[in-house]
C-alpha cells in the first residue's frame, strides 16, 4: 500500500466571477523512498494540490475540498483540523515556494525551527536549540551555532531555502512536499538544493513530492512524473516513460519547449501556443483542445465534446488523450527523431547521446555536482 493515496480530489473556490475548479478529479500514489514530480504551467493546480494535502485550505465558506487524501490509510479530508495539525510537521512537511515570505521576519531562524520542533516534541528550549543547530549544519549552512541567531534577511536566497528544508525536516517527516524549491535561485545553488533533498531523502527514507514547472528539476530527481493541466491529470508514469515516450500533446509541448544537450538543434524551440484556460470556464471536452494541433487526427468532435479518460499505454504509464496509441507513437517519433532512433536501436545523429531522455533535459547527469560554497548575504 502506498504511503500517500490521493483519490478523486476536487478543490473548488467560490468567487464573484464564478466557481474556480482548481483541482478536478486528481488521483495519484506516492510510495516511501520514491519521488513524484508534479509538473505543469502556472495555474494547472499543482500548488493547490499540495496545500490540500497539508490541510492548509480553509474548508467551508468559499472553499470546498472533496475526495480522499490518505496518509498511511488515514483520510485527511475527513479528519478534524486538530488531527491534521498534529500530523502537519511531524508526519508530513512542506518546503514553501518563497522562503522569504514563508519565514517570519521578526524572529530568528533558530527560534522558528525551535518552535516547529517543540510543537511536536516535549523537549526543553535548550534541547530544541541543539536540534536546530544540528539541522542547520546538516543542510550545509556554515557556522550553524552562530547563524542560528540570525534573521531571515541576513541569509542569502539559497541559505533561506536550506533553512526552510531544515525546519521541514526537524521532526523527521515521512512525507516531504517541495513546492518550487529552486525558484529564483541561480543554477549552481539549484543543483546544491536538489542534491541536498536527494541526500536527505536517502537518509530519512521519506516520500517526496517535487512541484515545479522546470522539467530539468524533474529529470534530475523524480522517479515518477505526473503532468497536470487545468486541474486534471494529462499524463502519469515513470520518469523514464514520460521523458522517452510521452503520449499527451501537452507533454510533447513541454518537452519541445526545453533545450536538449544531446542533439544539435537546427530549429527554434517549439512553444505551446495560446495560454492556459480559465479554471472558471474550462473548455468542454479535452481542456487542452484549443491549444492542440491534433484534433483533426482524432476525427469528429470527440476532442471538443468528450473528456478523455486515462488509458494505459504501458506498465504504470497512462495518458488522457483521444489519439490512439499508434498515432501517439507515430507523432512523437516525428517530433523527436533522435529519441525514436535510440528506442529502435538505430544510429542517431553524429554527436547525439545514445540515451536521450531525462538526462538530456536535466543537463547535469554527465557532470559531477559542483562543489561550491555558497556566499551569504551578510
Amino acid at each position: 500500500m502506498a504511503m500517500l493515496e490521493v483519490r478523486d480530489l476536487h478543490v473548488q473556490f467560490r468567487t464573484d466571477d464564478g466557481l474556480v475548479k482548481a483541482v478536478d478529479g486528481l488521483s495519484f500514489d506516492v510510495d516511501r523512498g520514491r519521488t513524484l514530480g508534479i509538473v505543469g504551467e502556472s495555474g494547472s493546480g499543482k500548488s493547490v494540490t499540495s496545500l490540500a494535502i497539508m490541510g492548509l485550505h480553509r474548508q467551508g465558506g468559499d472553499t470546498e475540498v472533496t475526495g480522499q487524501i490518505k496518509l498511511d490509510s488515514e483520510d485527511l479530508v475527513s479528519a478534524s483540523p486538530d488531527r491534521v495539525r498534529q500530523l502537519r510537521g511531524s508526519k508530513m512537511a512542506m518546503i514553501f515556494q518563497d522562503p522569504l515570505s514563508a519565514l517570519h521576519p521578526y524572529y530568528t531562524i533558530g527560534a522558528q525551527i525551535v518552535e516547529a520542533y517543540r510543537v511536536h516534541n516535549k523537549v526543553s528550549k535548550q534541547e530544541a536549540r541543539r536540534r536546530a543547530v544540528d539541522l542547520l549544519g546538516r543542510v550545509g549552512i556554515p557556522q550553524p551555532a552562530v547563524r542560528v541567531d540570525d534573521y531571515p534577511h541576513q541569509f542569502s536566497g539559497g541559505m533561506r531555502q536550506r533553512a526552510m528544508i531544515a525546519m521541514a525536516l526537524s521532526c523527521d517527516p515521512e512525507l516531504l512536499i517541495a513546492d518550487e524549491p529552486t525558484t529564483a535561485l541561480d543554477v549552481t545553488v539549484q543543483a546544491q538544493i536538489l542534491d541536498l533533498i536527494v541526500d536527505l531523502q536517502a537518509e530519512f527514507g521519506s516520500a517526496v513530492i517535487i512541484i515545479t514547472h522546470d522539467l530539468g528539476v524533474v529529470a534530475e530527481v523524480a522517479d515518477d512524473v505526473l503532468v497536470m493541466y487545468a486541474g486534471r491529470v494529462a499524463e502519469t508514469g515513470s520518469a523514464n516513460d514520460v521523458f522517452r515516450q510521452p503520449g499527451h500533446p501537452y507533454a510533447w509541448g513541454l518537452l519541445g519547449s526545453m533545450p536538449r544537450i544531446d542533439v544539435a538543434r537546427l530549429d527554434r524551440l517549439r512553444p505551446i501556443r495560446g495560454t492556459p484556460p480559465s479554471l472558471i470556464n474550462v473548455p468542454s471536452g479535452c481542456p487542452f483542445h484549443p491549444r492542440c494541433s491534433y484534433p483533426p487526427q482524432v476525427g469528429g468532435d470527440r476532442c471538443t465534446t468528450e473528456i478523455p479518460v486515462l488509458r494505459e499505454t504501458g506498465p504504470e504509464h497512462r495518458v488522457a488523450c483521444h489519439l490512439t496509441l499508434g498515432k501517439q507513437r507515430e507523432i512523437w517519433a516525428q517530433l523527436a527523431p533522435a529519441s525514436a532512433a535510440a528506442e529502435s536501436g538505430t544510429a542517431a545523429e553524429p554527436g547525439a547521446a545514445a540515451e536521450p531522455g531525462a538526462a538530456a533535459v536535466s543537463g547535469r547527469a554527465a557532470a559531477p555536482a559542483a562543489d561550491v560554497t555558497e556566499v551569504d548575504a551578510t
